[in-house]
């Protein structure tokens, strides 16, 4: 009997997994994770999870007994050392061997870690594994310090909910504002002056140098000599995609695993998704790598479909969401090149949109606590829509119609 067996156990293997059933697979399916748990949801884990408003239970991507209905045999807690294409087959750090007549590679991506003096002490921690968020929530309470290297979404969100426990937290960046990669710089006030009203520290053209013990707690030096006391740290200073075993078995890799658009990679009957892949998109007209869990998803589904010989495209449109106090964020698309933007709506009120255009057409949207306006952008967009920018400002009509 055929078999596909799936690398990783996080959102896009999970999806794989039940997709490859729901498609017509009647071979069988192995999703192999190194995690001893379930593949979990990870977006709450710098969020709802960290201020216990989401239970572990709640996290779980998938209920045990879809996997059992589905007939997928599930192998946790084991690590793939090897793929060996010419021979189909992976090997596993326990020793064994096993074949595959189609392999998915959906093996995410790993913190980014940071090389300095002090930066192995216990207290230094990454969020990036429902281990890692456990051991970041046992240090944080309303009597502790939490300092955060890095104003990214995960650094914000980390810092916002460390917050809402009652933690006193420090945001270090080492660029002049906060999300300076993935937004202009109206958006980036809007944050820094949120984390301001709830307590938050951030200081921009910061970084940190050397970290340090001090008696019960550390002490993290600044660029300027500044020395802080703290209780623990999180880095989120990005991610690093965790392409080494296709690298190792002659996969293309070029800021992750190289696919065409049904996910397949340079070697026919291996697929890869996910946070690890790196594929086309027919809107931006580029290769891309996100790290997005709809992108995974959709990937998911369209290696399944591929593998159980139906014709499927990835060509969804990008998007992305995050929580931060009141404020919930969702992005449709990628504003990278960019040449002007617009806001619609009050800003002051915490309910507005963020148009990015690019020689005339809407190619992004931030919305803040507007999911009317992301919903829209989302459909619209990937259209190639043109509006002018009087429209997209004026609150007295819609600007989708």
């Amino acid at each position: 009997m055929q078999q596909v067996v799936i690398i990783g156990a996080s959102h896009g293997g999970a999806e794989a997994a039940i997709a490859l059933r729901t498609q017509g697979w009647e071979g069988k399916i192995l999703l192999v994770g190194d995690e001893p748990t379930l593949p979990y949801q990870r977006p709450p884990l710098s969020k709802g999870y960290f201020h216990q408003a989401v239970s572990d239970q709640q996290l779980l991507i998938k209920k045990p007994t879809l996997y059992e209905k589905a007939k997928v045999e599930v192998m946790l807690g084991e690590s793939v050392t090897a793929i060996d294409k010419a021979n189909k087959s992976i090997s596993l750090a326990s020793g064994a061997s096993i074949s595959f007549d189609y392999l998915i590679i959906a093996t995410g991506a790993r913190a980014r870690k940071l090389s300095i003096p002090g930066s192995d002490l216990s207290c230094i921690n990454y969020l990036r594994t429902l281990a890692d968020a456990d051991k970041i929530i046992s240090q944080v309470n309303a009597q502790s310090h939490l300092l955060v290297v890095g104003a990214g979404y995960i650094g914000l969100e980390i810092a916002a909910s460390a917050s809402k426990l009652g933690a006193k937290v420090t945001v270090l960046e080492s660029f002049p504002r906060v999300l300076s990669r993935v937004t202009n710089e109206q958006m980036s006030e809007f944050y820094q002056n949120l984390h301001a009203q709830h307590g938050v520290d951030i200081k921009l053209n910061s970084g940190v140098t050397e970290f340090r013990r001090s008696g019960e707690r550390y002490v993290a030096v600044l660029p300027d000599g500044e020395e802080l006391t703290f209780d623990s740290a999180v880095i989120g200073i990005g991610v690093i995609p965790n392409v080494e075993l296709a690298e190792l078995a002659g996969l293309e890799c070029e800021n992750g695993i190289v696919v065409d658009n049904k996910t397949i990679t340079s070697e026919p009957g291996i697929f890869a998704i996910g946070d690890v892949s790196n594929h086309p998109n027919p809107f931006y007209q580029r290769q891309i790598r996100l790290e997005s869990v709809p992108n995974a998803m959709e990937q998911a589904k369209v290696a399944a479909a591929t593998i159980c010989g139906k014709e499927k495209t990835h060509d969804a449109f990008p998007w992305f969401w995050s929580d931060q106090f009141d404020v919930k964020l969702q992005t449709a698309g990628l504003s990278q090149g960019y040449d002007s933007t617009v806001i619609r709506g009050d800003i002051a009120a915490k309910k507005f949109a963020l148009f990015y255009l690019k020689e005339g057409k809407v190619i992004a949207v931030d919305a803040i606590n507007s999911p009317k306006d992301f919903m829209k952008a989302k459909m619209l967009i990937p259209t190639g829509i043109s509006i002018p920018e009087s429209k997209l400002a004026d609150t007295s009509s819609d600007w989708f119609e």
